[in-house]
């Protein structure tokens, strides 16, 4: 086993696409197995945010302030950016997990108050169990669907590009004049990490190297943390 594991991890220069299939099977093995061990650090981390005596405080004290939410995504974008830059690192695999390991801590802490609202609030009963098995479900679907068909979908990556600038530009407007972007803008970025799934899925079948499974990973789980965020307030304007 040792030898075959050496073997495998020999290709890792090698883009999936062009590797044997032993280590594509390998790297996609790895890919998903990080990403599961993402979200259940994910659940883990948030579980001990909420459980914080006075934690809701601090959440009172971020958005009392007129542009404070606006200091949140722009704290969280920049760490993404980082955490990104660190697990595509091929400095050494410590590096790569601390990359995967900040970004999850990360979305735990941008999670934390919708989360602490749906847990506290008796009208949003269920909410949370309602959009994760939606999530999971729709997520399972589409990454099913690629590994199925073996389609491309690298077609998308120009476009989600020029509709995340589009969608970013709209969150900075509506934060700053005070507007709520409403049921269809939230449709709309379910519609978005859908597309952002096919396409990272598709990535891990035909643009990663077989040695970037933290990476592809971390652009998984940042693709259904995204769906997840906006089902969960698809569900939460259904209860008021």
């Amino acid at each position: 086993m040792q030898q075959q594991a050496y073997e495998l991890d020999a290709y890792g220069g090698y883009a999936v696409a062009e590797a044997p299939a032993a280590a594509r099977a390998t790297f996609i093995r790895r890919t998903y197995a990080h990403l599961v061990l993402a979200i259940l650090a994910f659940v883990g981390v948030e579980a001990v945010i909420l459980n914080i005596p006075g934690i809701e405080n601090v959440f009172g004290a971020i958005f009392s302030m007129r542009f404070g939410w606006l200091l949140v995504l722009g704290g969280f974008m920049l760490v993404s950016w980082l955490a990104e830059r660190w697990a595509m690192s091929d400095a050494s695999p410590a590096v790569q997990y601390a990359g995967l390991g900040l970004y999850v801590v990360a979305q735990a802490l941008l999670f934390a108050p919708i989360l602490w609202i749906c847990s506290t609030f008796a009208k949003f009963d269920g909410v949370i169990a309602q959009a994760a098995l939606m999530t999971l479900a729709i997520a399972g679907g589409l990454t099913l669907a690629v590994l199925v068909t073996r389609q491309d979908f690298s077609f998308l990556g120009p476009i989600l590009s020029i509709g995340g600038f589009i969608a970013l530009g709209l969150i900075v407007a509506g934060v700053i004049f005070g507007f709520t972007l409403g049921l269809f803008f939230a449709f709309a970025m379910v519609a978005f990490a859908c597309g952002a799934i096919l396409y990272h899925t598709s990535n891990v079948l035909h643009r990663y190297r077989t040695d970037q499974y933290v990476a592809a990973a971390l652009a998984l789980f940042a693709s259904v943390a995204l769906l997840f965020w906006y089902i969960l307030q698809i569900f939460m304007r259904s209860r008021n």
